[in-house]
Formats: C-alpha cells, sequence, structure tokens
C-alpha cells in the first residue's frame, strides 16, 4: 500500500502534467567566434533567436583558441573566424564543411591611444616610426604568432619598415579584446585593434587607420563545423540575411556576403 507522503506526490507530479511543447522543442547552437565580433554578433544571435527560437551559445576568443579548440573535440556548430588562415587550417583537417564556408565581413585596421591622450592623428604610411610615438609606453595587440590583430599588425608595420625598431616595445594579448581594455585602461600607450573594436570602446581613440594594402585584408569567413547540428544551416542562413547584415553595418562592419532576404 502506498505511504501518504508518496501518494501526495504522485498526485502532485501528475497535476503538473508533460513538459510543455516549447520545453521539448527548445533547440541550441554553439557558435565559436573571433573576440572582435561580440557586440555586433550578440545582437545578430538576439535576432536570430527571436525568428527561429534556437537559442544561441557563443565562445568569444582569438581565432587561434577557438580553433585550436574545435581540434580537441569542444563541441561547436559554427566557426567564425577573423582571418583566412585559420578557416583555412580547419578545412585542411576536416574540421569544418569546407562547402559551406562564406567570406561574411571586413573590418580596418587602426592605431588606437587613450582617449585621454595627448596624440593626435597621425598620417601612417612609409617610414612611419611607431616606437618613436609609443615613447616610453607599451604598444599593444594580439599574439603575433597566431592571434589574426597581432598578424596583421605585423604584417602592416614589416611593409612600412617600423616593425624592427618596434619589436621591443610590444606586448602581445591574447585576442584583440584584451589588447583593448590594456589601451583603454592607460596600461598601453597605443594598441593596434580593429576599428569595429575601436569604436565599440569609449575609453580610446583612433589616431591612425593603417593602409589597407599595407596587410593581408581582414576577412571574416564563417564556415559549419564537420560535426555541426542540423539547425546550425539556419543560422549560417541568417548571418547571410538583409537583417544579419543592417546590424553588422551599424557596427561598422563591411559586409562582404551577397544579403539574402
Amino acid at each position: 500500500m502506498l505511504g501518504r507522503a508518496t501518494l501526495l506526490l504522485l498526485i502532485a507530479l501528475g497535476m503538473m502534467g508533460p513538459p510543455s511543447f516549447a520545453q521539448a522543442q527548445q533547440k541550441t547552437i554553439t557558435v565559436f567566434a573571433a573576440a572582435s565580433l561580440k557586440n555586433a554578433l550578440d545582437d545578430v544571435n538576439a535576432a536570430f533567436t527571436k525568428v527561429t527560437g534556437i537559442k544561441v551559445v557563443t565562445s568569444y576568443a582569438a581565432s587561434s583558441a577557438l580553433m585550436k579548440q574545435i581540434e580537441n573535440g569542444a563541441p561547436a556548430d559554427v566557426f567564425v573566424s577573423a582571418d583566412l588562415d585559420w578557416i583555412d587550417y580547419g578545412a585542411r583537417n576536416k574540421l569544418i564543411k569546407d562547402d559551406t564556408r562564406v567570406n561574411l565581413l571586413g573590418n580596418r585596421l587602426v592605431l588606437i591611444a587613450p582617449k585621454d591622450s595627448k596624440l593626435g592623428n597621425v598620417a601612417i604610411a612609409p617610414g612611419f616610426d611607431v616606437a618613436k610615438l609609443a615613447g616610453d609606453g607599451r604598444i599593444v595587440t594580439g599574439d603575433v604568432r597566431a592571434v589574426p590583430v597581432g598578424r596583421y599588425a605585423k604584417a602592416a608595420l614589416e611593409k612600412l619598415g617600423a616593425w624592427r625598431a618596434a619589436e621591443p616595445k610590444f606586448a602581445m594579448s591574447e585576442n584583440v579584446r584584451a589588447a583593448l581594455t590594456l589601451v583603454a585602461r592607460g596600461e598601453a600607450a597605443l594598441g593596434i585593434v580593429y576599428e569595429t573594436d575601436a569604436k565599440a570602446e569609449p575609453n580610446v581613440k583612433i589616431v591612425g587607420v593603417f593602409p589597407a594594402d599595407s596587410h593581408p585584408p581582414i576577412v571574416y569567413p564563417v564556415a559549419l563545423t564537420a560535426n555541426a547540428k542540423p539547425e546550425a544551416a539556419q543560422y549560417l542562413a541568417f548571418l547571410q540575411s538583409r537583417a544579419a547584415k543592417a546590424i553588422f553595418e551599424a557596427h561598422g562592419f563591411t559586409f562582404l556576403a551577397r544579403a539574402t532576404s
């Protein structure tokens, strides 16, 4: 014979009923995205979830770190890189579905200083001496060995003949947002980041823009991972929509994909 407590529990569970349809149908995808995309992609993700009901969980870091995590088995459905090299790496190692990749966005490389810096606008051209400009301070960017923004920065300074003198003054950060924070706090005299990052941080100012031909084009490619869930294809399509285009452009990115309805 059932005890009173057990009987009451069974009655309570019966009154609760089965899980709702919405709960049963809740779907989630995981996106690994370059740190510089955070503000814009958070807004795009919110719009996507509102339209589809699919929740997006996003991990932001340097493209190099994210791809290595995917290679080591991290469960991601979509990868958005800040350069072509790391998505090429994923393709070579069959970590992404190469036939789904799209060059989604573009950006610009800029030189920043703390907002209260006495530096004015700087013309960045061959012969540009960023080491002298930094004075006794440090220059910060992403790790030039692996992080896309750092690789763009080194390429630009080498092309302009400024790298050798500047290298001893460089501090390397794990991603572009970490570099941005150091300049915003006044812990570095100068930083090299993406234009969109600089515009998102009120405590820094842009003092110069690197010529587009001083470094490889800044391209953000996106692709589904090799083990992507089926609903990730909806997300990839949404990233190329006019709705997403408007959000990305509002954050200062150049939209490279052909926008769909």
